[in-house]
């Protein structure tokens, strides 16, 4: 498994110019990254044609709920991570019955779990690559 850091860009802003997102996704902008974006507009903003502040108070507010989901999302991802790995992890010498590709039944007992991107998948009496869900019936 390996795990690469995504590509930083930055925004820039001018006093003429409207932002400009150079390639950033939303799950790479925090909440001080959209104060500082707001402070740099409202320093830039028109004197005679300000901005209404309130708009700012909404965007604020949604961007902070929009942060909060992603939170929850992203913990719950793991937590079922985390509980597909220990399903797999107690069929452990356990005999099973499972579907193979062709959908057919088949018995073994569990030797191996391997951790792949997809999630866990077990070795059964030999053949690999068998996922969680292909399991039917779990014995001792």
């Amino acid at each position: 498994m390996s795990v690469t850091p995504a590509s930083t860009t930055t925004d820039t802003i001018g006093p003429a110019s409207p932002t400009t997102n150079t390639g950033n996704t939303m799950g790479s902008l925090n909440e001080g990254d959209f104060l500082t974006l707001m402070m740099d507009q409202l320093k830039n903003q028109n004197p005679l044609n300000p901005a209404d502040p309130t708009q700012y108070m909404s965007e604020l507010a949604s961007f902070s709920s929009l942060d909060e989901e992603m939170q929850i999302a992203s913990s719950s991802s793991q937590t079922a991570s985390n509980q597909a790995a220990t399903s797999a992890l107690s069929l452990l010498g356990h005999t099973v019955t499972y579907l193979d590709s062709n959908g057919n039944a088949q018995t073994g007992t569990v030797s191996s779990v391997d951790f792949t991107s997809s999630g866990p998948t077990l070795t059964i009496g030999g053949t690999g690559g068998i996922s969680l869900s292909a399991i039917t019936t779990a014995g001792s």
